[in-house]
């Protein structure tokens, strides 16, 4: 039996990657207004990733592609942002070179496991992580000083806890990696 992709979960997937362009377009401008309107854009992109994950288990259909296509939505939203925030200056280049290898690395974990049958699905590391970026880059998006607070400074900080559980979740997957490929030999 075919499965119906067009769901409201991944109708959210959709428009999480439809908007990466936009928040391309506006942090070409790194302007006080063309921020806020990317801050706005990014954290409205990045709450859909709640929704859709809670919406598909809640309407009984989680999808296969919602399960590929969600994960790799959060991945492009972030390393995108990231990438268009080294010219910036609102992020070193090294620390998103290892975010985004980590990324990668822990998609060709999933993919040599599903080739297998396994599936690895996502730990509470992995989801803090998520929640902690974008908290972090929702702030150095925003960049500026608002109400009396340097978002700059919090994003900083915020995004040094991001990625310390960046590398304690690829930690925790290629543990749980190497237990599968144990089992296997």
């Amino acid at each position: 039996m075919a499965q119906n992709i067009w769901t409201l979960a991944n109708h959210l997937t959709f428009l999480r990657l439809s908007a990466i362009p936009l928040l391309l377009i506006l942090l070409s401008f790194p302007q006080k207004i063309p921020s806020f309107l990317a801050a706005c854009v990014f954290l409205i992109a990045s709450l859909t990733d709640l929704l859709d994950g809670f919406l598909a288990r809640q309407r009984k259909q989680v999808t296969t592609l919602g399960k590929l296509l969600d994960p790799l939505a959060d991945k492009l939203l972030v390393s995108a942002v990231l990438i268009m925030l080294i010219p910036l200056n609102r992020v070193p280049a090294w620390m998103v070179f290892f975010i985004i290898g980590r990324e990668i690395a822990v998609t060709g974990l999933r993919s040599i496991l599903s080739c297998k049958g396994i599936v690895l699905s996502a730990s509470r590391w992995g989801k803090w992580k998520f929640a902690l970026q974008t908290i972090s880059l929702s702030c150095l998006i925003l960049h500026y000083s608002y109400f009396g607070f340097n978002f700059h400074q919090i994003g900083i900080f915020t995004l040094w806890l991001a990625f310390i559980l960046t590398l304690y979740s690829g930690y925790h997957y290629f543990k749980q990696f190497y237990f599968y490929l144990k089992e296997d030999y």
